[in-house]
């Protein structure tokens, strides 16, 4: 098995012996076998959009199969461990630590556990069982560096959620949808650009700053999620709502649909 993830295994048994005394390996899932769980997000996607490989987990091994132990290797060597207790419902233990390995080595592993794993089907699987004991060729390397650029639109979605938007009142007070929303410079580093109104605001109304709030962009995404696929729209764009799901460029020729949630 790769030499690296044979530490995280030792890492997380060694947590199950600190931190979950009244718990031996036979009560664990595989005896205590640690599961790479890329069944959500897959390889790539967790190393160019999170930064960290999938997340490793040991189960409790009873109905409920919930995790005892879960580690995450970021693609700095910062390995980040949560210990569960009471069958996996309440965290017990946070650590924070790091393997000192060089990133090159942590490179070839996410290439190897997606060759291994995500290319074959292979999800969530013990890591025992995957073929990881080997060094991937230079032209596996460089492949999969070369998909970074598939992921800089989710890069940049994940970034602006936590960017700062103007928001008109209206949109919260009264309870309409986004009418209308246009992306300007940002004035600052936790400035998105994006503007959100109902659409029938005048001058007057915009002008006066009680009148419009600061929020995350999470924050109206979350009150009002039609707006996700068009938030990384460029600097300039500008956007009418033409149905209760779709915008578009605004030309000056056609009416906001206006809607209340």
């Amino acid at each position: 098995m790769n030499k690296i993830l044979s530490k995280i295994k030792e890492i997380m048994i060694d947590c199950v012996e600190k931190y979950l005394p009244d718990i031996a390996l036979t009560d664990l899932e595989g005896d205590g076998a640690v599961f790479y769980m890329n069944g959500k997000n897959g390889t790539e996607f967790d190393w160019y959009v999170n930064d960290k490989l999938s997340n490793f987990m040991m189960f409790y091994d009873d109905k409920d199969n919930m995790g005892a132990v879960k580690a995450t290797l970021y693609n700095d060597g910062g390995l980040l461990i949560y210990a569960y207790g009471d069958r996996g419902k309440t965290v017990i233990q946070e650590i924070n630590t790091y393997l000192d390995v060089p990133d090159e080595d942590i490179l070839s592993l996410a290439v190897v556990l997606r060759n291994e794993a995500d290319d074959n089907r292979v999800w969530d699987e013990n890591i025992e069982k995957l073929n990881t004991d080997l060094e991937p060729g230079a032209d596996k390397i460089d492949e999969f560096v070369s998909n970074s650029h598939y992921y800089d639109d989710m890069r940049e979605r994940k970034y602006l959620l936590g960017q700062v938007a103007y928001v008109s009142k209206k949109i919260m007070d009264e309870g309409w949808k986004i009418g209308y929303m246009c992306r300007e410079e940002a004035v600052n580093e936790n400035d998105s650009g994006w503007s959100f109104m109902v659409g029938d605001e005048d001058d007057e109304y915009i002008n006066d700053y009680q009148n419009i709030q600061l929020m995350s962009i999470n924050s109206v995404m979350q009150y009002d999620s039609a707006i996700w696929k068009y938030i990384t729209s460029p600097v300039g764009t500008r956007l009418i709502r033409v149905s209760s799901e779709e915008f578009e460029i605004d030309e000056n020729n056609k009416e906001i649909f206006k809607e209340k949630k």
